[in-house]
């Protein structure tokens, strides 16, 4: 460095040190900084790359098959013809924008939280949390344990793309994924610093054999990036469930509306509001009582009035049926070594050896089922099968 700047800057050399100070002047003493990422196969960095090692985790994560495949994958509403509904893809973007403005103002390493936030549903089955539950059934009758899409996350990413190979993710990352558990409800989440790539298999078995309710993430970009996929549903599904005429913005529960607004945008700046101020220069991210009760009781009204609304859930029976139909008939496709399955054709045949050979039939259905999208896992039935799509205003 010479006056303050570094010299040969065009360098990637000069480049890397660019960021690498940025990183050592602007974040704090509770950050995760990018040289500690570890990787289960250490890498030999290039000469011509100046880019970090969360900053090249988010690269790869964007360029993912599975990433691309969001776009058609349920938040929370399916056959639904509306073009202003939360789909996957627009729900990890959202998660992502809030933390990273949280971790700005904590001084976190918004690269790594970028990471973890695109990626934590990106083991999300076609039909959401429904077709989630349908298949965590068929995999424990076909003794593979339970599906969980936190777990299938880390399976996309790190051992089925690329043909199986995978990644190579830092351990930062997939913990955060596996840990990211937006359903839980926290008031106060501090890392739990420390793990070891097998530490991590042992939770990913865990929580497959279902031995772990809530698993904590390693990094307090993990606890951000836990605390904003909440903050990033709760709000918008109440926006979707008023859009499709499902409840009334007068429904809300006023004791959630005294703290945090009755809008979208009302509640995400009250929580993100909240949990600055109680995080900021703490080892740990916290809301405060009266706004975690607050969110608390807004979690529990959407599970009664939204997410679990017989309006929306009358084709619930025909996907079930569909998942079964489809798992057994793709199980019986590999015992026939059947190569006219579709299962052959836009999966198996693009795999690896290495893949396929440490994988049971029943994995291998899980995995391509779970990677479906919508429309593609109903173009699996005959068109007088499938449920309809209805138009909502």
């Amino acid at each position: 460095m010479k006056n303050g700047k570094f010299e040969n800057r065009s360098e990637p050399d000069g480049l890397r040190a660019i960021v690498e100070n940025r990183e050592r002047n602007i974040l704090s003493g509770n950050a995760t900084f990018s040289e500690k990422g570890l990787r289960k196969n250490p890498e030999k960095r290039l000469e011509t790359d100046y880019r970090l090692n969360f900053a090249v985790d988010v690269d790869r994560i964007l360029h993912s098959l599975a990433y691309s495949r969001y776009i058609d994958k349920t938040q929370v509403f399916y056959l639904v013809r509306n073009d202003h509904i939360t789909h996957r893809m627009l729900h990890v973007q959202l998660v992502s924008k809030v933390a990273r403005t949280i971790g700005r103002y904590l001084g976190l390493n918004e690269d790594l939280i970028e990471a973890i936030a695109i990626g934590h549903d990106i083991g999300h089955t076609p039909f959401g949390h429904d077709g989630e539950r349908f298949l965590s059934a068929l995999c424990r009758e076909h003794g593979i344990g339970e599906f969980h899409h936190n777990v299938q996350s880390v399976e996309f990413l790190e051992r089925v793309e690329r043909k199986g190979k995978g990644w190579n993710l830092c351990l930062q990352t997939i913990d955060g994924i596996l840990c990211h558990d937006g359903e839980t409800h926290d008031r106060k989440l501090a890392p739990q610093s420390g793990k070891t790539f097998a530490d991590h298999e042992q939770e990913l078995a865990q929580k497959t054999a279902g031995k772990a309710d809530s698993l904590i993430p390693m990094t307090l970009e993990g606890c951000v990036v836990r605390f904003s996929d909440a903050i990033s549903y709760v709000g918008r599904d109440i926006e979707d469930a008023i859009r499709l005429d499902l409840i009334r913005r007068d429904d809300l529960p006023e004791r959630c509306v005294e703290k945090l607004g009755n809008t979208n945008g009302t509640i995400v700046y009250s929580l993100v509001t909240d949990v600055i101020r109680n995080s900021s220069g703490k080892p740990y991210v916290a809301f405060s009582e009266e706004v975690s009760a607050a969110l608390a009781l807004l979690k529990q009204f959407n599970y009664e009035r939204i997410y679990t609304n017989p309006t929306f859930k009358a084709d619930l029976e025909t996907i079930g049926s569909i998942f079964r139909q489809l798992f057994e008939r793709y199980i019986a496709d590999i015992e026939k070594r059947n190569p006219e399955s579709p299962i052959y054709g836009s999966f198996i045949d693009a795999m690896s050896e290495k893949y396929l050979s440490r994988r049971q039939p029943a994995h291998i259905v899980r995995d391509f089922l779970a990677g479906m999208t919508d429309q593609y896992f109903l173009e699996q039935v005959p068109e007088n099968r499938r449920p309809k799509v209805k138009a909502r205003p």
